[in-house]
């Protein structure tokens, strides 16, 4: 048995999220199919984070393993010249069998793009244009407030009440997508509840561009540990996974 590290760039567009699902199109599934139809054998396959439906990647890693002897360069060449466009391996790698994606993880980061003017017709799908004035000054402020550890219940969904929702936040940032002629914020933490990143952005962005809304509005939510408190879910299309860093890397 042999192990490799994959790094996956997509696009989520018309994919129902990364995880395999039946009668549904989804990244894990179709790198699957892929795989089977090309080599006649079947491979373990498990990803590092389960982006949702219309969620994109830049750097997903995935590790697969796989009874085939093949060197991992063929391996990458193979696949990318059988997977749709929408799908490519940037990276293919043989690691060892106790590498794991779900293990040593020092951070992942996410990045959303947001548009403040009707963005150009070949990057609308891959952020939100959001048509309220923004106070960019209040909206670092708003997100500033997530920074740290915190109990981040509020800013989830379907969690069930006994999983523990303590998650760290490294740090968060708006900056310029020069390609995407867009703004971004940057999320960095060790990891994530079910769209925790796009409750935070939506809820920080509606507090920035509302002048009845302070700050200390995000505290309030973050303390309330409540989740069916109204906020904004900030639209999938806007989210791109980044990276994801492992001790070593």
């Amino acid at each position: 048995m042999q192990r490799f590290r994959l790094t996956i760039a997509y696009d989520g567009t018309t994919y129902a999220g990364w995880q395999q699902q039946p009668n549904l199109r989804t990244i894990e599934g179709t790198i699957h199919s892929i795989f089977f139809t090309v080599f006649g054998s079947q491979m373990i396959f498990l990803g590092a984070s389960r982006t949702d439906a219309g969620v994109h990647a830049l750097g997903q890693v995935a590790m697969l393993d796989t009874e085939l002897q093949i060197g991992a360069q063929k391996l990458q060449w193979v696949l990318n010249n059988s997977l749709p466009n929408d799908i490519m391996i940037t990276k293919c790698v043989a690691v060892p069998a106790d590498f794991h994606t779900h293990y040593n993880v020092v951070d992942k980061t996410y990045h959303y793009h947001f548009f403040t003017e009707r963005p150009l017709p070949f990057v609308h799908r891959y952020g939100w244009h959001y048509y309220k004035k923004i106070d960019f000054e209040k909206l670092k402020k708003a997100l500033n407030c997530f920074v740290g550890t915190h109990d981040f219940r509020a800013f989830s969904t379907d969690e069930p009440a006994d999983r523990d929702t303590v998650r760290s936040i490294h740090e968060i940032f708006v900056d310029q997508s020069a390609e995407f002629r867009a703004h971004r914020i940057v999320v960095r933490g060790n990891k994530f509840l079910h769209h925790m990143i796009r409750r935070m952005v939506g809820t920080a962005l509606e507090v920035a561009s509302r002048e009845s809304f302070s700050v200390d509005l995000i505290k309030e939510k973050l303390a309330s540990k409540n989740p069916a408190g109204g906020m904004l879910n900030a639209p999938a299309h806007g989210l791109l996974l980044y990276n994801v860093r492992y001790e070593g890397d």
